[in-house]
């Protein structure tokens, strides 16, 4: 599954948190954290103990960290090379790869097809079995955030991003056949969060606002449940999750309430079978809804929360996913104090959800160590890439050498002004489409 990171621009701001990024795999088995020293892999198959599975120390300050499901393939883009790109082999403690870009970046998504690195004003997508580039998508809407999601399942490989900087518009790409597919207009604000569910045909957005979260079809885009997260005030959606099943949507922001939606189509027969007075009152509202305005009218036909959980933090960063532990559905928090929470949902009732373990992803004397570190001044620029690692330009007076575009597909290829992210190979490829050493979906038992 996928989740928006807990993770701030690479600017070094922030650095008071336990960690800097966390994110889940794409089957919530695993919980990767990317933090001063390094980053860690955490098992999370067991809701009484927590195990680190690996702890990375090849370079510090990590502020993206992506594991691919259950394999030993990891991500990691760091602050000192934030333009650069690593791919490890975690479990050998060797280096797959490395590309370097134009520019800082911003976010990585991955699936066992496709793997994406979005800048701010670009996106590469390479096929992830040979690190291959396929196609960059250049001048795209301007997307600070890097916001953007692939599809897990890697049949489909959908992928979507900002179509606007000004609006809620979502660009929805075939990261297989490189095409576009269709534009979403799903909200009036800029885009803040993108999720897809596991089987890829449906997405879940939330604007700035952070009041309306909406599900639409992939690739028709047609909008399909509307849930209102809230009307008082608006919040920043920092995460949103489907559940494997796509019966759930949570979505956590920066306020102390984590919400979770039950994704169900109402039928009319239902009402006509159980002539209650709100069965009545529901009728006469959707007759009401057809003569006020549309504003109105959207906010009427509104699903709001099926279940909550009250966090014991207000104002920190989170992540939040629904996840099958032990046979039973479980909502997962990590939050930027340094833990990860584990709430017990019930699908039938929803209601409150209850507390039931919190997991330190650190230990004491570790966090006094990050706290004592010396604060990095909001300005500082991010070193630049050694030379070897250097982005190449291709000018059409300057034709690219040869060994920047080996290993490319001519979809990949140098056009005017293009920017190649430069890439180095280990010495001893590994074969990332090696069942033995990249575990398939599903191999892992909950």
């Amino acid at each position: 599954m996928e989740s928006q990171e807990s993770q701030d621009a690479p600017d070094g701001t922030d650095v008071h948190r336990a960690f800097i990024c966390a994110s889940f795999n794409q089957d919530t088995t695993s919980l990767s954290v990317g933090t001063k020293t390094g980053y860690r892999l955490f098992s999370v198959t067991a809701v009484d103990k927590l195990d680190c599975i690996h702890e990375g120390v090849e370079c510090p300050d990590v502020y993206i960290v992506e594991r691919l499901f259950s394999s030993s393939l990891v991500v990691v883009v760091s602050l000192s090379m934030p333009r650069r790109m690593n791919v490890y082999h975690f479990k050998k403690g060797t280096e797959i790869c490395n590309y370097s870009y134009s520019n800082n970046i911003l976010s990585v998504r991955l699936n066992r097809q496709r793997l994406v690195v979005c800048l701010e004003e670009s996106v590469y997508i390479h096929n992830i079995k040979d690190m291959k580039l396929l196609k960059t998508l250049l001048n795209t809407p301007i997307n600070p955030t890097g916001l953007c999601a692939l599809s897990v399942n890697h049949s489909n490989s959908y992928l979507v991003y900002p179509g606007s900087a000004t609006i809620g518009e979502i660009t929805v790409y075939d990261a297989n056949n490189l095409s576009t597919l269709t534009l979403i207009q799903a909200h009036d604000s800029p885009l803040a969060a993108l999720t897809f569910n596991a089987s890829g045909n449906k997405l879940a957005s939330a604007s700035e606002k952070g009041t309306v979260i909406r599900v639409f079809s992939v690739p028709e885009g047609q909008r399909l449940f509307e849930f209102r997260r809230g009307m008082k005030r608006y919040v920043s959606i920092s995460s949103l999750s489907f559940s494997a099943d796509t019966q759930f949507l949570c979505a956590s922001s920066n306020t102390e309430t984590v919400h979770i939606f039950k994704l169900e189509q109402h039928s009319p027969s239902q009402d006509e079978e159980s002539p209650t007075w709100s069965a009545y009152m529901g009728k006469m509202f959707t007759a009401a809804s057809t003569y006020l305005p549309s504003q109105v009218s959207d906010m009427m036909h509104q699903d709001r929360a099926f279940a909550t959980v009250r966090l014991n933090m207000f104002g920190l960063k989170n992540i939040s996913a629904l996840a099958t532990i032990q046979k039973l559905p479980r909502l997962l928090v990590a939050s930027s104090d340094g833990c990860l929470y584990i709430y017990n949902v019930d699908p039938q009732d929803g209601g409150e959800c209850v507390l039931i373990q919190k997991h330190r992803l650190f230990d004491t004397n570790e966090e006094q160590v990050e706290q004592k570190e010396e604060e990095v001044p909001e300005d500082v620029s991010p070193q630049p890439a050694s030379q070897s690692y250097a982005a190449t330009v291709a000018l059409p007076s300057t034709p690219p050498s040869s060994t920047t575009l080996m290993g490319y597909s001519e979809e990949g290829g140098a056009q005017k002004g293009e920017v190649i992210p430069e890439h180095e190979f280990a010495e001893s490829p590994v074969c990332l489409d090696d069942e033995n050493e990249f575990p398939p979906f599903g191999n892992q038992s909950n």
